[in-house]
C-alpha cells in the first residue's frame, strides 16, 4: 500500500511517502528567499523517492515568520526563487507542496538550532511585534498584540496571495498551517483566543479564521488544498475530539482535499505520550468521524511500521520527517525492506545496491 499512488483533484502523488514541512532557519539574509541549501535539501528528498515533499513554513507575511531566518511568499522575489525548487522535485518524478504559515504569537523567536538562544528575539536585534488573536504570551516569549477584525482579514487576503505566488512558482499543492501554536491554531484553540467577537467563543466562531481563509485559497488557486491540524492538545484546557471532528468536516465542505494530522504545540506543559505512532490513533479517529483522507506523523521510522498504518486504514498517507531526515531514502529503503519492486533507484547509483 506505500506505493499505491493517490489523487488529490487532478493531482497523482506516486506514493503514500510523504515529506512533511521542516523548518530549515536557513535564510541568512532574513530575506525570506530559499537558498542553495533549500534547494539541495528539497531535491534529495524527491531524488530518494518520496511522493511530495512539502517546503518547510513560508510566511505570507514578514511578522508571520517563526524566526528572521525562516522562509516567506510574501512578495514575487521570494516566489520566483522557488521555481529552482518546484523544478528540481518535478524533475525526480515527485510533487511538491508549501505550506503557507504565520507564526502569531510564536514568531520572532530565535531559530531553533543548537547553542542558539531560546525566547524572543528583541525588536533592536531584528526582532518585531508579535499578533495573535488575544494578548495572551506563549510561555517563555514576548506578548503579542490583538488583532483587530480588520487586520484579520488583511491576513485571510495574504494568505490568497501567497496562494497565487505559490502556484505560479510551480508548486502542486498547497499547505494551511493550522498546527503547532501557530496563529490559526492559535484561534482555534479557548487557551489562546479569549476574544468575544465573532472569531471566538464557539468552535465555529474559533474556526471561522480558518475557514476564511480556505475559502480565498479556494477562490484563488484550483490545486489540492492540505491543511495541517493539531488534532489533540493533550489537555482538558483545549479542544475537543468532536470539535475536532466539526471542524475537519467543515474543512472538507469548504474545499479542503487532505488533512496531516499531528498533534500539540499550543499549550507548553502538557504530558504527551510520545512512543511510535503516537498520533496515528489521532489521524484515524479524526478520519473515520469526518470522512476525509488523513495523513499520520509522529515516530514513523520502520517500512514495515508505515506499511501497516496505510494498509489498516488509519490513515491515507504517512508523513515521514526526522527519519527523512536521517535518511532521505527511505521509499528505496522501504521497496528493499517490504520487497516491493525498487522504482525509485536512479541509474547513476544503481551499482550501489
Amino acid at each position: 500500500m506505500l506505493f499505491e499512488p493517490i489523487t488529490l483533484r487532478d493531482t497523482t502523488v506516486r506514493n503514500r511517502m510523504w515529506v512533511p514541512p521542516m523548518c530549515q532557519y536557513s535564510a541568512e539574509k532574513q530575506d525570506g528567499i530559499p537558498t542553495s541549501w533549500h534547494l539541495m535539501h528539497y531535491g534529495a528528498f524527491a531524488r530518494g523517492g518520496a511522493g511530495l515533499v512539502t517546503v518547510e513554513a513560508s510566511a505570507v507575511a514578514p511578522e508571520g515568520r517563526i524566526s528572521p531566518q525562516c522562509l516567506g511568499i510574501w512578495n514575487e522575489e521570494q516566489a520566483q526563487a522557488f521555481s529552482p525548487i518546484t523544478e528540481l522535485i518535478h524533475s525526480q518524478g515527485a510533487r511538491a507542496a508549501i505550506q503557507l504559515a504565520h507564526a502569531g504569537r510564536k514568531a520572532s523567536t530565535y531559530r531553533s538550532w543548537p547553542g542558539v538562544p531560546e525566547g524572543s528575539v528583541p525588536i533592536e536585534e531584528g526582532g518585531w511585534q508579535t499578533v495573535a488573536p488575544s494578548p495572551v504570551a506563549f510561555e517563555g516569549l514576548a506578548e503579542p498584540r490583538e488583532l483587530s477584525v480588520d487586520q484579520i482579514h488583511e491576513l485571510v487576503a495574504a494568505f490568497a496571495r501567497a496562494a497565487r505566488r505559490a502556484v505560479d512558482a510551480g508548486f502542486d499543492i498547497v499547505e494551511i498551517h493550522g498546527a503547532h501554536g501557530y496563529l490559526a491554531h492559535e484561534f482555534l484553540s479557548p487557551a489562546s483566543n479569549r476574544r468575544t467577537d465573532e472569531y471566538g467563543g464557539t468552535m465555529a466562531n474559533r474556526a471561522r479564521f480558518l475557514l476564511q481563509i480556505v475559502d480565498a485559497v479556494r477562490a484563488e488557486v484550483s490545486v489540492p488544498i492540505i491543511v495541517r491540524l493539531s488534532g489533540t492538545e493533550w489537555t482538558p484546557e483545549g479542544y475537543s475530539l468532536e470539535e475536532m471532528i466539526d471542524l475537519c468536516t467543515w474543512l472538507g465542505t469548504a474545499g479542503v482535499d487532505f488533512l496531516s494530522i499531528s498533534t500539540a504545540g499550543n499549550i507548553p506543559g502538557v504530558s504527551i505520550p510520545v512512543g511510535p505512532g503516537y498520533q496515528v490513533p489521532v489521524a484515524q479517529a479524526l478520519r473515520e468521524g469526518s470522512h476525509m483522507p488523513v495523513g499520520a506523523v509522529g515516530l514513523i521510522v520502520d517500512p514495515a511500521q508505515a506499511e501497516q498504518i496505510v494498509a489498516l486504514g488509519q490513515a491515507d498517507v504517512v508523513y515521514l520527517g526526522r527519519e527523512m531526515l536521517r535518511d532521505q531514502n527511505f521509499p528505496i529503503r522501504a521497496a528493499r525492506q517490504l520487497r516491493y519492486p525498487e522504482p525509485y533507484i536512479p541509474s547513476q547509483y544503481a551499482r550501489a545496491f
